[in-house]
């Protein structure tokens, strides 16, 4: 008796193609952000901590990974994860957000900040579609964890 493959719907290749599959792999500047105490917040008042939120990102944050030459790969309700060619345009581009925020917080009470938690690290990563995987990845959303 033969084994059969089952297809993968996405992807149209057997469950042995894929494992034998070699991925795309490159180095870069991985940037993993989110934001300090976002559930609080959002208890407090999800409409005001959303509408913050969204104007730190069109006014700051999006300009800012444009400007250093960065890539959006993925958004969460709190956070994003950033990829870099340069690791000198991943930290250049993070202390300006954090230096903006600041600025932006400037005045508004504690209770109401919306300040960011950012870990950067230089690793080799998995490129899946539009998506990235990998250690590097991981250490970079650890990091964040950490400050």
């Amino acid at each position: 008796m033969r084994p059969t493959f089952v297809q993968n719907r996405g992807t149209g290749r057997t469950l042995r193609e894929r494992r034998f599959t070699r991925y795309h792999r490159r180095l870069a500047a991985i940037v993993s952000a989110d934001v300090v105490g976002y559930s609080l917040l959002m208890g407090r008042d999800d409409s005001a901590t959303l509408a913050g939120l969204k104007a730190h990102r069109r006014e700051l944050i999006d300009p800012k990974i444009a400007e250093y030459s960065g890539r959006i790969v993925k958004t969460t309700g709190d956070g994003l994860l950033l990829e870099f060619a340069s690791v000198v345009d991943a930290v250049r581009c993070a202390v300006d957000i954090q230096r903006g925020m600041a600025e932006r917080n400037a005045g508004v009470p504690p209770e109401q900040r919306i300040d960011f938690r950012i870990g950067i690290n230089v690793g080799d990563i998995i490129i899946d579609d539009d998506d990235i995987f990998g250690d590097g990845v991981n250490v970079a959303a650890r990091a964040a964890d950490v400050g």
